[in-house]
């Protein structure tokens, strides 16, 4: 579990291997290895994956919702959810190339929306690009609140990331 924002950048770099179908080379994880959190920095654009407090990978340039700043606060506001919560699903039947659950959300933000007589949506992932679509991620931010990576960064997390991998969304 992370301690502190500023222990984020902390330990080694991680290594890249070589790039994927004209992509940004992947980070090496050592075989074995299992992430146990994340974090994710809306304005840095970065998921750093996290076993204990080293830092095990990182991907730059990931996308967000049409609205990337700001926490999610209703359904269709087309913002990423910001603050702590789980990965508590996958989906490899996904629209998108592999999707895993984000646990938003929590009953905090369920009680912010039902106190304005609306949904707070729901259905947030940490996914690929559209099924039929390869190479890097779309340019722009295009989802409706999920968190979007290339196909080869996806699939590289889906097997390091377990089901109750802690996840924090920064702004």
């Amino acid at each position: 579990m992370l301690a502190t924002v500023s222990g984020c950048g902390a330990g080694e770099p991680s290594q890249q291997a070589a790039a994927v179908d004209g992509e940004i080379p992947l980070p090496v994880i050592p075989e074995g290895i299992k992430a146990d959190s994340l974090l994710v920095d809306k304005s840095d654009r970065t998921m750093v994956l996290y076993k204990g407090d080293k830092e095990i990978a990182r991907y730059s340039n990931i996308r967000f919702g049409n609205a990337p700043d700001g926490h999610k606060r209703f359904e269709g506001d087309e913002r990423t959810p910001e603050g702590r919560y789980t990965i508590n699903g996958r989906n490899p039947g996904s629209r998108y190339h592999l999707s895993l659950r984000i646990s938003y959300p929590n009953s905090t933000d369920r009680a912010y929306a039902e106190a304005r007589g609306k949904s707070p949506g729901g259905d947030i992932f940490i996914h690929g690009q559209p099924n039929g679509r390869d190479g890097p991620v779309i340019a722009t931010d295009w989802t409706d609140g999920c968190i979007a990576l290339s196909n080869a960064e996806i699939r590289q997390i889906w097997d390091v990331v377990p089901n109750g991998a802690a996840i924090y969304i920064l702004p």
